[in-house]
């Protein structure tokens, strides 16, 4: 094979599509410790490596978007690192602690962590050849809800069912919740629904005071109430989608934190289309001593 056609690999955003999958692959040796030593320790640990996971695919694609390097190889990548750490893992999370208590239908929670995975598979699959045909089609928003929010939200939510039930044995019937909730994210991720990407948030993201106040309250509140404050936050983006059709776009603008765009005045806009702009701007930029 000649080296021509070898794809030019971009280093740190596939360090952090590493890191990606390495915290869902450890998640998944948690979730197995913990199904054999019966501690829900090693679930709290699962649970905080697959939200980890979601802090290095946030990353990579701004780091590659930074740097100018975003090609199809880390797109099929990230995709690959995407469906080990927010398909399979949540899905023998859920399956693990909720799911399997399940018996009426027998195989009903087996069927539910079954179609969460394909419809999670499904919807990277849509991603890419949307982005293949179109590479600015989803540059403001998602087709459908992103799997890293569906793992983020179904994780976040047990971690909290785990403290809440942290004395007892049998989760109750919140199994019941959370079952249909991971239905409902299996039809959102391959649902025509959009969801905000903030792909427009980056270093050079500026807001007002309050903003960044309000956000670094956000930070040091959710450290210190880390077992619930997480499902807080993704829940409120997975509502977010839901309400989003019928947020007026000023809101969703601020919301959202889109790029400003730059107000064009309309009559340079007609010269510019027409070929006219130079033509005004010759008596203008030449050389005033030449009119005197």
């Amino acid at each position: 094979m000649s080296s021509a056609h070898e794809p030019r690999i971009p280093v740190l955003p596939t360090l952090m599509t590493a890191g990606n999958i390495l915290c869902g692959f450890v998640a998944i040796l948690q979730i197995f410790d913990g199904r054999h030593l019966a501690m829900n320790q090693h679930y709290h640990y699962a649970i905080v490596f697959i939200l980890l996971a979601c802090l290095f695919d946030a990353l990579d694609g701004r780091v590659a978007r930074m740097g100018g390097t975003e090609s199809p190889f880390g797109r099929e990548l990230d995709s690959l690192a995407d469906i080990v750490s927010f398909g399979v893992a949540p899905a023998l999370l859920v399956h693990d602690i909720v799911l399997k208590e399940i018996d009426t239908p027998k195989g009903l929670g087996w069927l539910i962590s079954c179609v969460y995975l394909v419809c999670g598979a499904m919807r990277l699959a849509r991603f890419n050849c949307l982005a293949a045909a179109d590479v600015k089609s989803s540059s403001k928003s998602f087709r459908g809800c992103p799997i890293p929010a569906a793992a983020g939200v179904i994780s976040s939510l047990t971690l909290l069912v785990i403290w809440l039930d942290s004395t007892e044995k049998e989760i109750g019937n919140w199994k019941y919740a959370l079952a249909g909730l991971m239905a409902l994210l299996s039809y959102l991720m391959v649902s025509n629904l959009e969801y905000p990407s903030f792909k427009a948030v980056n270093w050079r993201t500026k807001r007002s005071f309050h903003w960044v106040l309000i956000t670094i309250v956000v930070i040091a509140f959710t450290v210190m109430n880390w077992h619930w404050m997480p499902s807080v936050i993704f829940v409120s983006y997975l509502l977010y989608g839901l309400a989003r059709p019928w947020i007026s776009r000023q809101w969703r603008q601020e919301i959202e934190i889109e790029a400003e765009s730059i107000e064009i005045d309309p009559e340079v806009e007609a010269l510019a289309l027409n070929g006219e702009e130079d033509r005004q701007q010759g008596p203008r930029n030449a050389d005033p001593a030449a009119q005197i």
